[in-house]
Formats: C-alpha cells, sequence, structure tokens
C-alpha cells in the first residue's frame, strides 16, 4: 500500500487525511525504522507494508466507531503505538494514554509524540494488571483498546477494569476469533462487559482476515480484578 491508496482508501472509509497527518504518518514510519535498528519494534519493516499491516489496520476501528467526539482513550500493551497513535493522528481531539511494561518501547512513544507534535497524550510504564488497580485509572476510559495482546479471556480482565461503565472496549484480532470469543464470553461476563458488535473485513491487498470486538462495559468490575500479575495468564477466567 502506497501512500496515495492509504489515502483514497481511508478516504472511501469516509476518514479524511490532512496534510499535516499525512506529513506525521511519513515521519512516523521514519521514526519506526530508526529505532527498529536498535530495539525490537516491529518485524514488519517495508514501507507499503507498514503503511497497510500498522497503519491501515490501526484505523480500521474508526470505520465501525465513531472517535468524532471527545473521547479519552487507553491502549493497553501498544509496543511501537498500533492502534491509538494513528487514531490520534486521524483524530486529533481524543485524550490517549498508553500503557506498556517495557521502558524502551515508552521512551519512542514518547520521542515519536514528541516529533509529531501529538498534544494530550502520557505513557505509563506499567503492567496492565498493575494500573488497573490504580484508583485514577480505574473505570476511567471511554474507550480502551488492544490489538493481538492476548486471547480473549485474559485480555478481558488486562482492559475491562479500565473501562468506565457504558465506555467501550475494542479488541483487534486477526483471523476468525469465533473459537477464542466462546472461551472469553465467561471473563467478559464476570468483568462487568457485553458484546455490543463483532465486525469482519479483509484488509486490501493482501486480503487477510480481520476480527474487531467491540464490548460495551454494562456494569462495575468486581474489586478482585484485575488479579496480580501474571495471573490472568496463567489462570483465566474460563
Amino acid at each position: 500500500m502506497d501512500t496515495a491508496q492509504f489515502h483514497t482508501m481511508l478516504e472511501e472509509k469516509g476518514i479524511s487525511l490532512s496534510s499535516q497527518a499525512l506529513a506525521q504518518f511519513e515521519r512516523y514510519y521514519e521514526l519506526l525504522m530508526e529505532w527498529n535498528e536498535k530495539m525490537n519494534l516491529t518485524a514488519i519493516t517495508d514501507k507499503p507494508s507498514v503503511y497497510l499491516k500498522h497503519f491501515f489496520d490501526s484505523l480500521s476501528p474508526a470505520f465501525y466507531y465513531d472517535f468524532s467526539q471527545s473521547l479519552s482513550i487507553c491502549d493497553v500493551g501498544a509496543g511501537a503505538g498500533f492502534p491509538s497513535v494513528p487514531l490520534k493522528i486521524c483524530f486529533p481531539h481524543l485524550k490517549l494514554s498508553i500503557v506498556d511494561s517495557l521502558q524502551k518501547r515508552i521512551a519512542f512513544l514518547e520521542h515519536l509524540a514528541a516529533e509529531l507534535g501529538l498534544t494530550d497524550v502520557a505513557f505509563y510504564h506499567d503492567r496492565a494488571e498493575t494500573f488497573g488497580r490504580k484508583k485514577e485509572f480505574r473505570e476511567s476510559f471511554d474507550i480502551v483498546t488492544a490489538r493481538a495482546v492476548a486471547r480473549m479471556s485474559v485480555l478481558s480482565e488486562l482492559c475491562l477494569p479500565l473501562v468506565k461503565v457504558n465506555g467501550t472496549f475494542i479488541a483487534m484480532k486477526a483471523a476468525s476469533a469465533q473459537e477464542e470469543l466462546e472461551q472469553g464470553k465467561k471473563a467478559i461476563d464476570v468483568l462487568g462487559g457485553e458484546i455490543s458488535a463483532i465486525e469482519r473485513f479483509m484488509l486490501p491487498i493482501e486480503q487477510s482476515e480481520r476480527t474487531i470486538i467491540f464490548i460495551q462495559k454494562v456494569r462495575n468490575t468486581p474489586n478482585k480484578y484485575p488479579r496480580k500479575p501474571g495471573m490472568p495468564n496463567k489462570q483465566p477466567i474460563q
């Protein structure tokens, strides 16, 4: 996917990119490659693939969800900033927080935000399990996103405690997530969530399947969740 295709295909989805946003994506790619030589941020390095598999794919929740309002968004385990930084570039009014357990990735994101001139962003070096127990963050976000971080039963425990009641947890998955979703249903319910929509689409050009699961927070998460770091993974709610 070249930059012209990126621009056109987003236009077709109702997302208009300003010249500033296009320049920010270009700089994002440059910095990603520059830092990738020092640390492992992505295995995908050729420009067309980064634009397709990272930038375009990160923006796919906006094909189904209205990000035009004033919203606070928390991205759990964002790695090199996906999906939240591309969303922030397209919707600069979003108030963005990113949680990642690796300090080196946080350093990259801080540098990236400064270089791209992003405002209203905050980066936290923390485990999601610990972060979700902090009073100032717990049940405080309109949207919580996670892209290919863990299976649904685990991911729900990392993310749903951060979503405010009536807010939305957006889980981005690669291929069909049906089996994973079946196994994760109990966790979603226990943690106060309810599946509101499941969207499937083919990533253009390479025609690979994507699934986006939208979960509405319908009631408060019980105080005992999230459990200690590592526990959701070792003993998922099932």
